[in-house]
């Protein structure tokens, strides 16, 4: 899962960051990006940080041990881009992701005082920044940098969503994470729908 990153190491590229999303579904709560950068001469050390791959291929608890892992990794850099519902209604679901992934190279520049040269997206997707990049089908399952970020992305999501069953209990969003499931249709049909609902996807549309 590193020959990509290899491959760029060796065209000069040394700041390459993978980058994944996790929330472009949902009905509710915000997008979330994560963005993950290794170094050439820490690589043997990050590869020995086992079951890193698509976080959804991962079990939660699998997905929460991983990723306490790759935080705690000081030889690991990575960044996170978060954009609310709100953001998500008025510019759609698509400019909002983008605008995720965006943020998420930012913070991770910002904290660790570097410039990315290079990015690694996941899926089809290209990002309006000044920076050389490539998006990769399944690329969460094939590079490690973006595998790691859709397993940060993920339960980053996940915790934020944990958060918002505190304040709305009535939905269940602790179990469902704000996707349509059937018990979360069911809790929308009795209770409406509540802030962090997306407003402009169906049926909420129909019902807000």
């Amino acid at each position: 899962m590193i020959q990509e990153e290899k491959r760029l190491w060796k065209k000069g590229y040394k700041y390459i960051a993978g980058i994944d999303e996790a929330g472009r579904g949902p009905l509710a709560g915000p997008v979330v990006s994560g963005a993950v950068l290794i170094f050439e001469e820490n690589l043997k050390e990050v590869k020995k940080i086992k079951s890193v791959k698509d976080s959804k291929k991962l079990t939660e608890k699998k997905r929460e041990e991983v990723y306490t892992n790759l935080i705690n990794d000081s030889r690991l850099k990575w960044g996170i881009g978060i954009v609310s519902e709100k953001v998500i209604d008025k510019i759609n679901i698509l400019e909002a992701t983008k605008l995720s992934m965006i943020k998420a190279v930012k913070n991770l520049e910002r904290k660790n005082k570097i410039k990315i040269d290079y990015i690694i997206l996941d899926g089809k997707m290209k990002i309006n920044l000044n920076i050389d990049q490539e998006s990769i089908i399944k690329g969460d399952d094939k590079v490690f940098s973006v595998s790691a970020a859709s397993i940060i992305a993920k339960v980053t999501r996940d915790r934020l969503m944990f958060k918002y069953d505190k304040l709305y209990p009535v939905y269940n969003f602790k179990k469902h994470k704000g996707y349509g499931t059937r018990e979360h249709m069911k809790k929308i049909k009795k209770n409406g729908v509540c802030k962090i609902h997306r407003k402009s996807f169906a049926p909420i549309s129909q019902i807000s």
